[in-house]
């Protein structure tokens, strides 16, 4: 596949230029403004009675390449085949990647280095797959990371120092909502005594949320999983229904 064409199913970050009552003509950023079609058909999963109402011209999407033909220099993309989680994986990648090669730029001119962006940037590809990537390993790992990769001196200093203080360990949140309600005489205070140090914010009669965050999910979620069972072996036999239910 040319390089300078995305690939068939790939998600693309696409402007809008010009619309018209059968779909929509838009540029590619992430290849050279490449104009790619959108039908009316590919708009939403509903019929369209007037596009204007879903599309504006300089409005930036997420779509999906589903055809590509490049003899006659055609791509047809979609934006009724990507779903929330994949608009939301796609902007978080160009996020990423535009923060890395800001953040690349500041060392190598920190650094005053002599090595074009470029350059550095394709050295660094040909060992991770993202940009980001690398400045994550760089984080993790330090001086190991740069193993394989041409870059010394000052700009290896101040790649370390940006990453230092820039890319930090990520942070997710899980919450629960926690239907707690007890029959004994001092049931408020049981309650109390049990959800006391969770960290639990009340809602309504019964209802209490908790939240815990951590490095990344699998994580988050194992330190839930403790403070429930902590939760209920404070219950015991206490005479208390409770139950911990996942929030969307």
């Amino acid at each position: 596949m040319d390089e300078k064409f995305p690939e068939k199913n790939e998600l693309v970050l696409a402007t809008v230029k010009k619309i018209m009552p059968y779909g929509a003509f838009l540029n590619l950023s992430e290849y050279g403004n490449r104009e790619a079609f959108m039908h009316i058909s590919e708009v939403a999963p509903r019929w369209i009675k007037n596009i204007h109402e879903f599309l504006s011209v300089n409005q930036k999407l997420v779509v999906r390449v589903h055809r590509i033909d490049q003899e006659k220099n055609q791509i047809d993309v979609s934006r009724k085949r990507v779903n929330e989680d994949e608009k939301k994986w796609k902007l978080d990648e160009v996020r990423r990647k535009t923060r890395a090669k800001k953040l690349l730029e500041v060392a190598a001119k920190k650094a005053k280095s002599r090595k074009s962006l470029e350059k550095l940037e394709s050295e660094i590809l040909e060992h991770y797959e993202t940009l980001y990537d690398f400045l994550e390993e760089v984080r993790d790992a330090g001086e190991k990371a740069f193993e394989g990769i041409d870059v010394k001196g000052a700009l290896r200093e101040e790649i370390l120092k940006t990453v230092q203080k820039y890319v930090k360990k990520p942070v997710v949140e899980v919450s629960r909502m926690l239907h707690l309600k007890c029959y004994e005489p001092d049931g408020v205070e049981v309650v109390r005594s049990v959800l006391g140090g969770v960290g639990a914010h009340y809602v309504g009669p019964g209802k209490y949320r908790v939240k815990v965050d951590a490095e990344d999910y699998k994580a988050a979620n194992k330190k839930m999983d403790n403070l429930i069972k902590s939760v209920n072996k404070k219950i015991g036999k206490k005479d208390c229904e409770f139950s911990a239910e996942e929030e969307k």
